[in-house]
């Protein structure tokens, strides 16, 4: 039994549990995508029923995570499934389940909401943008938010955190940002602004299909 319920992996050289975060980052997309998807229905079509399907899912998934085992995921098995040939990058669980349990009070209050009560407001708007914040941060950057807030509540030091972030160290050349750089960023973003301002009129106009495949152009 105890091999079933369980948190984390005993790997050679680590002398805590450890988590796969290749995995967890992958898990972590499949869960934004779905519910990015969802979320737009409901903007655009104002179909509520794929996000009761994916809040259920959510939820269900992040009791299996916490209370039973992470390796018994839904989620985290399809994410173990896509980088299974990268070598795996081992992160401390103890951080990972507090931000788990995080998730669980997010999705448990969505699913209350949505799936109990039948309702929506703007507290579960809130937290729907919270959860697609948490998981764009983990998959994309490989940053996790939940465990940021893991040290104010823990006194002992997070061990084995993504990108060594809990290990000070300073950066290396590669790492750096020079002003030159920041500068290039700065003048991006202002260029999109002036494209906008320039450009606004040229390209809201429709596009038409280019082999008449869908009809005739529209006329002007």
């Amino acid at each position: 039994m105890g091999k079933i319920i369980k948190f984390g992996e005993e790997v050679d050289g680590y002398a805590i549990p450890v988590l796969n975060e290749r995995e967890i980052r992958a898990a972590a997309g499949i869960l934004f995508l779905a519910t990015f998807i969802s979320l737009m229905l409901i903007l655009f079509k104002g179909n509520f029923l794929p996000i009761k399907y994916v809040i259920t899912f959510f939820f269900l998934d992040f009791i299996i995570r916490v209370f039973i085992n992470p390796k018994f995921s839904p989620t985290l098995i399809l994410g173990r499934l896509v980088v299974r040939n990268q070598n795996p990058e081992y992160v401390g669980a103890m951080q990972k389940k507090f931000a788990w349990i995080i998730g669980l009070v997010l999705s448990g209050t969505m699913f209350v909401f949505f799936i109990i009560v039948n309702a929506y407001s703007p507290i579960t708007g809130i937290i729907c943008l919270i959860c697609l914040l948490f998981l764009f941060f983990e998959s994309a950057f490989g940053i996790c938010l939940g465990c940021l807030v893991y040290k104010l509540f823990y006194r002992e030091k997070a061990q084995y955190c993504p990108g060594e972030v809990c290990d000070r160290k300073s950066k290396q050349a590669i790492q750096k940002t020079s002003g030159a750089q920041l500068l290039i960023v700065l003048l991006f973003i202002g260029s999109i602004f002036l494209a906008v301002y320039l450009l606004n009129d040229t390209l809201k106009e429709q596009p038409y299909d280019l082999f008449g495949i869908f009809g005739p152009p529209p006329s002007k």
